[in-house]
Order: C-alpha cells, then sequence, then structure tokens
C-alpha cells in the first residue's frame, strides 16, 4: 500500500561539531549498528532554533552549543516500507529537516545520552565528517549528502 499521501514529520536535524571540528554521532538504541546525528520532531509553534536546543537536551543531555548555520531549504526523506507503519503511528511517510550546524561548547563529561527517557542512543562518539557516510543507515545517505555538502565549509 503506498503512503504517499501522507505528509512530512517537520523535524530539525542537528550537525555538532566539536573544538577538534569533529561530529557527534549516537547508535540508536532501537537499531543496533545505526548511527546517527540528533534530529527530531519540531512541536507546533516552535522555532528551528528552540528544536535545536531542546533536541539537543532531549538526546545528548545537554544544551551548550552555538549555532553556525541552519540550511536554507529542508530536506525531505521517505521511510522505507518496512518501518512507515511502525514509526509515528503511520501518521508520516517520512521526515522533512531542517538542519542546523552548532559548536559545542560545552565538555565530553557534559554529555548524558540517558538524560531522557526513552533514550535515543545506547552510545556515541565523535568522528571526522569524512566517516559520516560509512555509518548512516542507506535510505537517510542522500540526506547526509546534502547535509555534508551544505556544511563542509564550516569545518577549517
Amino acid at each position: 500500500m503506498s503512503l504517499d499521501h501522507l505528509p512530512y514529520r517537520p523535524c530539525v536535524g542537528i550537525t555538532l561539531f566539536n573544538r577538534d571540528h569533529k561530529v557527534f554521532v549516537g547508535e540508536r538504541i532501537d537499531t543496533p549498528g545505526s548511527w546517527q546525528m540528533p534530529q527530531g520532531g519540531i512541536d507546533p509553534g516552535e522555532e528551528i532554533e528552540e528544536a535545536f536546543f531542546r533536541e539537543m537536551r532531549e538526546e545528548i543531555g545537554t544544551h551548550d552549543a552555538t549555532i553556525l548555520k541552519i540550511m536554507s531549504k529542508p530536506l525531505r526523506y521517505d521511510l522505507p516500507p518496512h518501518l512507515q507503519q511502525k514509526l509515528w503511528t503511520g501518521q508520516f511517510r517520512g521526515q522533512e529537516q531542517i538542519w542546523v550546524a552548532g559548536t559545542f561548547t560545552g565538555e565530553d563529561t557534559d554529555i548524558n545520552i540517558n538524560a531522557h527517557h526513552p533514550a535515543e542512543f545506547k552510545r556515541w562518539q565523535w568522528i571526522s565528517f569524512d566517516e559520516v557516510l560509512d555509518l548512516i543507515v542507506p535510505f537517510k545517505r542522500d540526506t547526509y549528502r546534502s547535509v555534508i555538502e551544505e556544511f563542509k565549509l564550516l569545518i577549517p
């Protein structure tokens, strides 16, 4: 059954760089071996900047960051058919994400991936931007290619 008639879930994606110009990724609890940058839904009436800091607090336990750049256009991806009915009670065909690049201003000890229940990630790491596509699930790779292209000039 086609879900093309369903809307996309509004979402913020977070590309968070540390002082060494590495990017934060977390391994999803519900899908071992699947890594991603933090992301999450944008609440009704919520500004992108608010969603960025709220999702940081929820997914990594801190909001210690400064925003570097907000993508000018959203990116969309469709969920694979086997996930469309499982996620978000089947209300969405995928996500429309506005990606935000930020600099982490805290310390690694400030990161607490268990700060929110349920937790999103079971472990995390800082990796080079060049390594991101190797860890990302295939259905998100085109989106991540666009994010990397947009934000790669932010890395000195």
